[in-house]
Formats: structure tokens, C-alpha cells, sequence
């Protein structure tokens, strides 16, 4: 049940239909791992605890740097050489004492994140590069837990969300196949801070959405965002029968 306090807390998105008491007590139970807490992982591991989400396992071996501060916003100053996911535990408590907190300060091994991935209801990729993102897609399928991924570099945007227990769902790898050597990382190529937050903050409504049981996911869908010209765009994505990642698991 909600005590007195959350229901004071949360009192705000319980007033919606959509949500409601029921849609609180399933945010309160479900379990979700965010994997990278830079510029999209800061709005994620943010929104989410303030929404009472029950328990949030924070995914990062890197340690906060002077260069994150101009997006990652979940850190500040007083974190710089701290872990990122000291830093983002000590800021999610103050604010939501309520939310339980399970930290991966270690670099994820293919047997470690099959176990992380397989401990939780829901997975999100925050990540910027694309080794991860594939590892972090294969264990997802092969567990059969939701992946909200996003990406943001330059100007430019990207959201969808793979649900490997629907069958017309595409996985990441459907979409992306192999990726490409010459992938650039922020470090590499710029970003501008509020792109992250706002691809990041989509990436928390949808993790609401499917975990309270609300709205339309964003599955089989891909969303782009032109940071430059504030314009977005949908694309949509068929989940290939041919995959080697998901198709032997819809055969």
C-alpha cells in the first residue's frame, strides 16, 4: 500500500486517470536498471526516483569529470573524481529517501549483466557507445525484459523501444545491425546539453508508460529529433525475421 506521505507525494501524477492509485503501486513495485549515468542517465535516474519508482539499479564504472558538468546534471562540483554512481546515489537519496538504490560501479561482463538485466522488470540504455548498447540488447532479449534506448550527439536525437515480449517488437540490433567503426562519442564530437535532457526525460516517460500501464510505447518506432530546427520526425521499424539476436527467439 502508499503511505500517507506518497500519497502526498506522488498526489500530483495520481490525479491522473491514467495512473492512478493502481499505476502508483506498480511503480512502487517495479525494479528498473539504468545503464550509464552521463547526460542521459542524469534526467532517467532523476525522473524516475521522483516518480516512486520502487528500485532503481545504477549502472556506471566511470567517475565524474569537470567535462560532464555542462550536461550531465545529476552531478555537480563537489562529485568531480567521485564515482558516478556514488555521486547519482547520494543526490537520488536526498531527494527520494523512498526509492531504493542497487549500485554497479563495475564494468559489466557478459555473465554480470545477464544477471543485472535478469534481476529487474525493465531496462534502460543510456549509454554512448555502441559495444554496450549491442550487450545490453542481447541480454534484454534473451531475458525477455522491455529496452528503452536513447541517443543524443551534436544536434540530433534518437528514441525507440524494443519489448522483446510483444511479437511484432524489433530488438536494436534489427535496427542497427553491426553499427559502424566510425561512431563518434560526445568526448569526440560535441553535444548540446539540453538535447540529453530532453532525449533522456522521453526516455523516462516511456519507462513510466510501460511500467505503470499507461499510453501508446514508443515500440516499433523510431523517434529523430533535429535539435537544430526543433523538429521531430517518426520512422517506422519492422522487426526483422532474419535478426541474430531476436529472430530464433520469435521462430
Amino acid at each position: 500500500m502508499l503511505s500517507d506521505q506518497e500519497l502526498l507525494r506522488y498526489s500530483r501524477q495520481i490525479l491522473l486517470p491514467q495512473i492512478d492509485v493502481d499505476g502508483q503501486l506498480r511503480l512502487k513495485a517495479a525494479r528498473v536498471l539504468i545503464v550509464g549515468l552521463g547526460g542521459l542517465g542524469s534526467p532517467v535516474a532523476l525522473y524516475l526516483a521522483a516518480a516512486g519508482v520502487g528500485e532503481l539499479h545504477l549502472a556506471d564504472f566511470d567517475s565524474v569529470d569537470l567535462t560532464n558538468l555542462q550536461r550531465q546534471i545529476i552531478h555537480d562540483n563537489l562529485s568531480l573524481g567521485r564515482s558516478k554512481v556514488e555521486s547519482a546515489m547520494a543526490r537520488l537519496t536526498a531527494m527520494n529517501p523512498e526509492v531504493r538504490l542497487v549500485p554497479h560501479t563495475r564494468a559489466l561482463d557478459e555473465d554480470a549483466l545477464a544477471a543485472a538485466v535478469g534481476a529487474v522488470d525493465l531496462v534502460l540504455d543510456c549509454t554512448d557507445n555502441f559495444a554496450t548498447r549491442e550487450a545490453v540488447n542481447v541480454a534484454c532479449v534473451a531475458a525477455g525484459k522491455p529496452l528503452v534506448s536513447g541517443a543524443a550527439i551534436r544536434l540530433e536525437g534518437q528514441l525507440s523501444v524494443f519489448d522483446p515480449r510483444r511479437e511484432d517488437s524489433p530488438c536494436y540490433h534489427c535496427l542497427y545491425g553491426h553499427g559502424s567503426e566510425a561512431e563518434l562519442t560526445c568526448s569526440e564530437a560535441g553535444v548540446v546539453g539540453p538535447l540529453v535532457g530532453l532525449v533522456g526525460s522521453l526516455q523516462a516517460l516511456e519507462a513510466l508508460k510501460l511500467l505503470a500501464g499507461f499510453g501508446e510505447p514508443l515500440v516499433g518506432r523510431l523517434l529523430l529529433i533535429d535539435a537544430l530546427g526543433t523538429r521531430f520526425r517518426e520512422l517506422r521499424v519492422k522487426r526483422d525475421p532474419g535478426c541474430e539476436v531476436c529472430g530464433a527467439r520469435h521462430a
